[in-house]
């Protein structure tokens, strides 16, 4: 006799508690999703969650000195200009006195 659809499930929740199975959701922007369907396409492979799950074992293959290229995002450092750092502090400045009762403390 078939089995039915509650028993299936029945039978799965308890094979993913004795696998200690956890679901991982990932929101992602269409240029993440668009390199992720290059990488499949690439690679032949046809389920997100494999190939998700390849890119972890094989990057922590890697080990952690040879990963963390892949791993560390560009930074992008800012620094304004005078002009720009005179007009932020003179404004802040005018938005600071026309509050009554704030007070300005300078840096030491």
């Amino acid at each position: 006799m078939a089995k039915t659809v509650q028993e299936r499930s029945t039978k799965t929740a308890r094979k993913r508690v004795a696998l200690a199975e956890e679901e991982l959701r990932l929101r992602v922007r269409s240029g993440t999703r668009q390199a992720l369907a290059d990488l499949m396409e690439w690679s032949g492979i046809t389920e997100q969650g494999e190939a998700m799950t390849l890119m972890i074992h094989h990057l922590h293959a890697l080990g952690s000195a040879k990963c963390q290229p892949l791993l560390n995002p560009p930074r992008h450092n800012y620094e304004p200009s005078q002009n720009v750092a005179r007009e932020f502090r003179n404004k802040s400045l005018l938005a600071i006195q026309k509050d009554p009762g704030d007070e300005i403390i300078e840096p030491a």
